[in-house]
């Protein structure tokens, strides 16, 4: 078998090709919970602490001025950018959150599928179960 009809083979499997949709859907999602994140969750929550925008909030490790937007600052050295850490970490819970709420509903369809309905024995073991109920009488 040659290389390229094996990997063919390899690549046309339904859980390579399951993987390679869930990356993309997963990727596709990323973006959207980082939307959310920063444009609705991040500004409501600087809102609430008094007007702060976590996207410029950084500690100097070069003596920048603390004035400066956090692309300049780090132009002039070094900085703790722990707005942007706070803001990737409110993204990651929110994404936890929803990505355990989906496995949580999968599991719950994947129990509420009812047990397969027992069929009746057959002919033969029905017959042998009457004759032993009518030995044990």
């Amino acid at each position: 078998m040659s290389f390229a009809t094996e990997f063919r083979q390899f690549a046309m499997k339904g859980n390579v090709v399951d993987l390679a949709v869930g990356v993309i859907i997963g990727a596709a999602f990323g973006k959207i919970v980082d939307s959310v994140v920063g444009d609705l969750v991040m500004p409501v929550v600087g809102r609430l602490l008094g007007g702060l925008n976590f996207a410029n909030h950084y500690l100097p490790l070069a003596g920048q001025p603390t004035g400066l937007p956090l692309a300049e600052a780090r132009q002039l050295g070094a900085v703790i950018a722990y707005g942007n850490f706070l803001t990737v970490a409110v993204n990651f819970v929110i994404l936890a959150f929803i990505i355990f709420l989906m496995i949580k509903q999968i599991n719950r369809l994947k129990r509420e599928t009812p047990p397969p309905v027992p069929t009746a024995p057959p002919e033969e073991v029905q017959l042998l179960r009457e004759i032993r109920d009518s030995l044990r009488k």
